[in-house]
């Protein structure tokens, strides 16, 4: 049976995950890359060292995880040459991820130049939302010329999880209208219609949207000129203020639910204020993607928060009942690492705990390109 090699390279990181069929047969992460004392100097010898640690007999495919395809990207692709220039333009939209990307793409082709690669991107899934959901209200002649655009994120994962949901209800995914929310430490929301994206939280960047570990999401744009003007603090270090010392780290400290719980239960007014805010950004989501969806079949939570908090899902959705979904206590505080229900059987909107797996998802778009799935390349 053949292979696929999945590969996230990160500016200082490679994840890989290694598939034989449906089946992970190897997974790692190699860290610090050009760090003094680090694991390797640059991505071609970080790669080039976990390649030799596989066994790539049969390999038929390597799928890139890439951060932004803005609008030219709608679907995983084959990499070229012109594959590459077109990921290369895109940089000033993610100019901390694709870079990385595309280091190791470069050094991936290089190892490997008879398999196929292929580049999986995270807003591929939300290219089909629609017009007014996308479009930024601002001069659009602005807009144009620089992007200015609701991109979206973790695109990979609300696919994966939105088929997971589906699976589990036993129903078409085509028939149904979800809510999937992805909470880890970064976070999101996505409205899926008949296993289409139609809204998501995640805009132009992974900023906007719920509050994250160290993430701010949704705040005031003014926020930025205040910040300006009164502090006297530079559009770099706004930025690093919304993405790197706020969210739950802003508000607590803890930029670890798992910490932030502890210190909540430990009676720290912090932490249950960064706690009721973090919910409280969900449930306005939640809602507002109800009121979108005109009708919805089920609220998914998955990630490392949404699959393993118990108090965050109960709390986003305690407010909600009125509109049909209801947490059902014990079930929500079983703990499971397998896809379930936690809301009671007779709910009008069912609840769902899906576990996401990006790696696979990325596995599977990448075989969905080649010839046949199982055609391994020698």
């Amino acid at each position: 049976m053949s292979r696929a090699l999945v590969i996230n390279s990160g500016s200082s990181s490679v994840k890989y995950r290694l598939f034989t069929g449906d089946d992970p047969v190897a997974t790692g992460l190699v860290e610090r890359i050009g760090e003094p004392g680090g694991d390797a100097a640059d991505h071609q010898q970080a790669l080039a060292h976990l390649l030799d640690q596989l066994d790539l007999t049969d390999l038929a495919v390597v799928g890139h995880r890439v951060v932004h395809g803005g609008l030219r990207f709608s679907e995983p692709i084959v990499i070229d040459d012109e594959v590459v220039a077109g990921i290369e333009e895109l940089v000033p939209l993610a100019p901390l991820h694709n870079p990385a990307n595309l280091a190791g793409i470069a050094a991936t082709r290089a190892l490997l130049p008879a398999v196929p690669q292929v580049a999986v991107f995270d807003t591929a899934f939300h290219r089909t939302l629609p017009p007014a959901a996308a479009t930024y209200a601002i001069d659009t002649e602005v807009a144009r010329r620089y992007g200015i655009h609701r991109y979206g994120f973790h695109g990979t994962s609300h696919a994966y999880v939105a088929r997971g949901t589906a699976a589990l209800l036993g129903r078409p995914l085509a028939e149904l209208n979800l809510i999937t929310l992805h909470l880890g430490n970064g976070a999101s929301a996505c409205a899926v219609a008949g296993g289409r994206s139609v809204a998501t939280s995640m805009g132009l960047t992974p900023l906007e949207g719920l509050v994250m570990g160290t993430r701010s999401g949704d705040v005031d744009p003014a926020v930025v000129a205040q910040l300006h003007r009164t502090a006297g603090m530079s559009v770099a270090e706004i930025d690093e203020l919304l993405n790197q010392r706020s969210g739950l780290r802003g508000l607590s400290g803890h930029n670890d639910m798992r910490a932030l719980l502890a210190a909540r239960a430990d009676g720290d007014p912090a932490a249950q204020l960064a706690f009721d805010v973090y919910c409280h950004r969900i449930t306005s989501y939640v809602g507002a993607y109800y009121a979108q969806l005109g009708r919805l079949d089920a609220v998914t939570f998955t990630a490392g928060v949404g699959e393993h908090a118990a108090p965050v899902r109960e709390a986003a959705l305690a407010n909600l009942h009125r509109l049909g979904i209801i947490v059902d206590p014990a079930r929500n505080a079983a703990v499971s690492t397998h896809a379930r229900l936690i809301s009671p059987d007779d709910a009008p909107v069912q609840v769902c705990v899906v576990p996401t797996d990006e790696e696979r998802e990325i596995a599977s778009q990448a075989r969905s390109l080649l010839p046949t799935a199982d055609s391994p390349v020698s």
